[in-house]
């Protein structure tokens, strides 16, 4: 006999027309169906029972298609009920649109998978720690600043996420219904025990998490939690944002490289090295800054690779082109750049050419506008790139000066907004290129003058990039880069790149892609409001804006950009939805005080079922802004997540539906 609510689920589904359904938690398909014309519905009625045939000759009505979606916002959480603004707080809704004019709304909710520091199953029978730190021999990575208290670091800081689903996936012992995977990575630990800063010191780990995705429901729940052996790849170095590759692996993120020219002399990167391999000195700095590519296999393990042919940047998120071959790269730096890559083939990021861009601009009021050009680095293979690494030090590659030489064989750049003068090695044009990509990059006249250019993203439909610009400050206002200039924005702003075919490179190369970024400018509804003065709960960004835009991901079905922030002008970060067709900015989500919005990725169908996962990192890291606040709320959300050193991974959910 078949099951009365698959088969109400498909025609549901049916009647939908495609409309995007967000996990439900709580409410059945009755509730759903309720009220809706479904006359496309295989002659059965919205609760599944046959309906008489109408006879030959009787019109039937046309059927009812999603039309279009739109979030209906919330208000930001206040101290009128500080618990709203100690936790993750969704009040928003989502509302269907469909062709006969009705309509449905979805009140939203959020579900954790976990909170960091949380005790989860590892699939072989025993438990593992969320967020949990390994060396290179697999080895927990222990916390004894506090000897009576001594245990295993974990993460508060969970970042990007890859939330997918395998073609052929096997039977997982524990999933009772489909297998569904996420892929999450944690960018680093705030501190210790004792309160010592530990940031950028111990190896970012990567997990897989296997899910059972709930048929009936779209609800996801956690079966198995596997951390991802790095130790091929020398351990990962700061892990940010993330993207799903349209191939479904997760390309993960290494920021703010290392600067192998005084790295190894540092005592930052030397307890980092200890920490990866219990040896102060072993670690290289020209492994890192790269781009990690992480395959999930249908047993819930993972494995990674390293892609060194993509740039040694601050990666903060990498986003493929549909040609699955075009990306397009976010640099969170001072004296950053835009960077693409072109692979050589689809699906495959071991070789291809590299380019930066350069900027010439159109208008220099606000977050300014200019048109692209693009620079050729370099063509390489990650495997030629990796052999360069294992062998040379910075001084092999290129002779960089903090003070000016008074030699004319030197140029000038701006680096990391500093002054370097620098000088290429016989021989080494490849090794910079794609090592010492930052200064090569300025040094060939690149545009390295973009300030914390943080999440990209692409809408395929219309052929737009977006891309966050968190701060517009530093390099982007000083003028020393020729060329670029603008109005600083402490808040920052969200620009939007128009992509096009037929470009060739600044020597007049051909460019082998349809997806090639040819003018940059912000999108109006996305620069953020600084304040003249505080606000009553000392917001000095206005609280109805973006603020620090970080994560970015877009929605094909539901023409939406997600916007994550990273603000230290919001009290609360929040997470923004963006239409881009009625130009609605719509808060979608609240983080606890002071956390930043992270694992944004939104998918438009997994098993018929559309997600939206959000994280969120270092609640109660607090700052000037939160002088107002803090007294009140630094008990309850210590309370809430393991005094500061626990932070959530997990997705929007549907919770309550109305006409």
């Amino acid at each position: 006999m078949q099951d009365t609510n698959q088969a109400n689920r498909r025609r549901l589904l049916k009647m939908l027309g495609g409309a995007p359904m967000l996990p439900i938690g709580g409410v059945s398909m009755a509730a759903l169906l309720a009220g809706c014309n479904s006359s496309d519905d295989d002659d059965d009625d919205a609760t599944g029972n046959p309906q008489p045939n109408p006879g030959p000759g009787t019109q039937q009505p046309a059927p009812v298609t999603f039309t279009s979606a739109s979030f209906t916002p919330m208000a930001a959480p206040t101290l009128a009920n500080p618990e709203l603004m100690a936790r993750t707080t969704v009040s928003s809704a989502m509302a269907l649109t469909f062709s006969d004019g009705s309509k449905r709304t979805v009140q939203l909710g959020y579900e954790p998978f976990f909170i960091t520091g949380d005790t989860v199953p590892d699939g072989k029978g025993g438990t593992a720690v969320a967020g949990g730190y390994f060396n290179l021999a697999g080895a927990p990575i222990m916390d004894n600043s506090v000897p009576a208290r001594a245990r295993q670091f974990f993460s508060n800081c969970p970042d990007g996420t890859s939330l997918l689903a395998l073609s052929a996936p096997t039977t997982v012992p524990g999933v009772a219904g489909n297998a569904v995977y996420a892929v999450v990575q944690f960018e680093y630990q705030s501190m210790d025990q004792a309160g010592n800063d530990m940031y950028g010191l111990l190896p970012s780990p990567i997990a897989v998490l296997t899910l059972s995705q709930d048929p009936n429901t779209g609800k996801l729940s956690l079966v198995k939690y596997s951390n991802v052996d790095t130790s091929s790849v020398h351990g990962l170095w700061i892990t940010c944002g993330a993207s799903l590759s349209p191939w479904g692996t997760h390309l993960s993120s290494e920021e703010y490289e290392p600067d192998a020219t005084t790295a190894r002399t540092t005592a930052s990167f030397q307890a980092y090295s200890n920490n990866v391999y219990g040896d102060p000195n072993k670690a290289n700095p020209y492994h890192y800054g790269h781009l990690p590519e992480v395959t999930v296999h249908p047993d819930g393990t993972g494995t990674i690779k390293k892609h060194y042919c993509m740039g040694r940047i601050s990666h903060e998120l990498v986003q493929m082109m549909p040609d699955q071959r075009t990306a397009l790269m976010g640099d969170d730096a001072t004296n950053g750049g835009l960077f693409m890559f072109v692979a050589d083939r689809a699906a495959d990021l071991s070789a291809g050419t590299l380019y930066v861009a350069q900027w010439t601009q159109t208008s220099g009021t606000g977050p300014g506008a200019g048109t692209l050009k693009w620079i050729k680095l370099g063509h390489a293979t990650s495997a030629e790139v990796k052999e360069l690494a294992d062998q040379l030090t910075a001084a092999d590659i290129m002779d960089v000066r903090t003070t000016d030489p008074a030699d004319a064989s030197f140029t000038k750049i701006r680096y990391s907004g500093k002054d370097n003068w620098v000088k290429l090695q016989p021989g080494r044009r490849q090794a910079a290129a794609f090592l010492e990509t930052h200064r090569y990059a300025a040094l060939v006249g690149g545009t390295l003058a973009f300030t914390k250019m943080e999440g990209t993203t692409v809408n395929a439909k219309d052929k737009t990039a977006y891309s966050a610009m968190s701060r517009i400050e530093s390099s982007m206002i000083d003028g020393k880069v020729p060329g670029l200039k603008v109005e600083a924005n402490s808040a920052g702003a969200v620009y939007q790149l128009h992509l096009q075919a037929g470009q060739a490179d600044t020597d007049g190369g051909a460019i082998d892609s349809e997806w090639v970024p040819v003018d940059m400018a912000a999108v109006p509804e996305l620069i953020g409001k600084p304040l003249a003065t505080p606000d009553a709960l000392g917001n000095t960004h206005n609280a109805d804006f973006i603020s620090n835009p970080d994560n970015l991901k877009f929605s094909e079905k539901l023409r939406t950009l997600f916007v994550g922030e990273d603000s230290g002008g919001h009290v609360n970060n929040f997470m923004w939805a963006y239409n881009i067709d009625t130009k609605a900015l719509s808060r979608l989500l609240s983080c606890p005080v002071a956390a930043e919005s992270t694992g944004l990725q939104a998918v438009d169908e997994i098993n018929g079922w559309t997600y939206i996962t959000s994280n969120f990192q270092h609640a109660a890291d607090w700052g000037s802004v939160h002088a107002v606040v803090r007294p009140t709320l630094e008990p309850l959300v210590k309370a809430n997540y393991k005094d500061g050193f626990g932070a959530a991974v997990g997705y929007l959910t549907g919770v309550k539906i109305g006409a």
